[in-house]
């Protein structure tokens, strides 16, 4: 086997997947330790980011370069007057010159010219020339890599970008049949007016074509009845800015991503999607804690053993406050903590059965066999923190110290310890169930000028029937008698 990771193509698709976007790379190419950081394993990590070259490079077998992305997004000028703020404006990376494909057709804010309706998505990418250029700047990043992976989407859901993503998807998903393809449905703290109908169809239609499929955003729900946005303990960031909301969603990326980012893992993007996806459960949720509580030189098992009812952790995927903590298998990883654990003298008991464990990583695993009983949990933890230099917002609670520990020197946070979990969960159960339950109540007779983009109503009612028997697949033993009878009063 490669002793490497591989290469991943990546695909951001409308403006607050690029402003996701902007902030993963910039914490992908962050400067080398911080002063006090201790030893990082920085070279254990491979960064998926743009190449900063200004001409088309040549394939070379040895010194291989950065992989590639694009993205397409509106016309990148505001209408005037706008205070609306770019994913180019926090950008710190420079790009290849085919790295953007600009909408013309299509801007950012104003009473027109938005890609509001999934419709209208779809028919941009149906175009022949529009999806040539696709093609071409594809293969082009393809070729570059000397053993591809598969390709990550970032995908704006709650508006027109979620049909292209669909058009996208399916492209990969037909060109590419054996490689991973992870998505990221990406949702701003925003409402739009097609918001329901967007996000249906476009879990319906990027599920299916994908390896993963994975909902992320701060917003509390989905539903007709907008809840309030995450909260964090310590994060002050304001949740109606995309320059903040993004950055946290970044932070949790960059660490979700990390099982087939490592060098040393044998893992690789398919190893990830085949060990969440079985049984037809493609969606998955995500977790973070961001950043995660740790006290400055307290060990691993000291930091786990304070939460040792519920994981610190908050859903990052609109499926409503979780109270119980049930999956069905999980990818988990914690980063930016020691991994060294204290030596106890001889003769003298552990404090917890956690303090008993040799090395960090079973510590961890210790842990999560303990809070979620019955689950496969595979972990990873890295010594490396999440670097949070400008741009990145200065979101960070005054009793974050320096390396986003707790309790410690008060000053400017330039790094935090991070946990994250990916999971086949029974919370999605909530998600697309109750997705099912809103579209119901709004009716398609309400949404005409919704379908008059494109969508036809039969289609419609054909992906509402996909995303109920999708809904099924999260199910407990226990629930299924529950889900029959809500089904009959349907």
């Amino acid at each position: 086997r490669r002793a490497m990771a591989g290469e991943a193509v990546t695909l951001q698709l409308g403006h607050y997947a690029g402003c996701v976007g902007a902030h993963w790379w910039g914490l992908q190419v962050g400067p080398g330790p911080l002063p006090g950081a201790g030893r990082w394993e920085r070279s254990a990590l491979t960064s998926f980011r743009p190449s900063s070259r200004s001409a088309a490079p040549r394939r070379t077998p040895k010194g291989k370069r950065p992989p590639w992305f694009f993205l397409l997004s509106p016309d990148a000028a505001p209408a005037p007057g706008s205070s609306t703020q770019l994913w180019s404006d926090y950008l710190s990376v420079q790009l290849h010159p085919r790295s953007i494909y600009v909408l013309q057709q299509y801007n950012h804010d104003g009473d027109s010219g938005r890609l509001e309706a999934f419709g209208q998505g779809e028919k941009l990418l149906q175009d022949a020339g529009c999806m040539e250029e696709v093609e071409d700047r594809l293969h082009f990043y393809v070729e570059e890599c000397d053993y591809l992976q598969g390709f990550q989407v970032l995908c704006d859901l709650h508006d027109g970008f979620s049909g292209v993503g669909a058009k996208v998807t399916e492209l990969l998903h037909d060109e590419y049949s054996r490689k991973g393809i992870l998505t990221w449905a990406i949702l701003s703290n925003q409402m739009t007016l097609f918001l329901l109908l967007n996000t249906a169809l476009g879990i319906v239609h990027l599920s299916a074509h994908s390896s993963l499929f994975c909902p992320l955003s701060l917003s509390g729900s989905l539903g007709i009845k907008p809840q309030p946005p995450i909260t964090f303990p310590y994060l002050n960031y304001d949740a109606s800015l995309n320059y903040h909301s993004s950055a946290v969603l970044a932070a949790a990326l960059d660490a979700l991503t990390v099982p087939y980012r490592l060098c040393s893992s044998r893992g690789s993007m398919m190893h990830l999607a085949e060990m969440l996806n079985f049984s037809g459960r493609k969606v998955v949720a995500a977790w973070a804690a961001v950043p995660f509580p740790a006290v400055r030189g307290h060990s691993l098992p000291d930091a786990l053993c304070a939460h040792q009812q519920d994981v610190p952790w908050k859903l990052l995927s609109s499926c409503g406050e979780q109270k119980v903590s049930r999956c069905f298998a999980q990818s988990v990883v914690l980063r930016g903590i020691c991994k060294e654990n204290p030596t106890s003298c001889p003769g003298q008991q552990p404090p917890s059965p956690l303090h008993a464990c040799e090395t960090a990583e079973q510590v961890l695993q210790y842990y999560l066999h303990t809070v979620f009983p019955g689950a496969f949990s595979a972990s990873h933890i890295l010594e490396q923190p999440c670097v949070t230099l400008p741009p990145y917002p200065h979101i960070f609670s005054s009793l974050l110290s320096r390396q986003g520990f707790l309790l410690d020197d008060l000053s400017t946070v330039e790094s935090i310890p991070v946990l994250t979990s990916l999971q086949s969960s029974p919370a999605l159960r909530t998600l697309l169930s109750d997705l099912c339950k809103d579209l119901q109540k709004l009716g398609t007779r309400r949404c005409a000028s919704f379908f008059a983009a494109g969508v036809e109503e039969d289609d419609f009612h054909e992906a509402f029937q996909e995303l109920r028997t999708l809904s099924q697949c999260y199910e407990m033993g226990f629930e299924g008698d529950n889900s029959e009878d809500e089904s009959d009063s349907d």
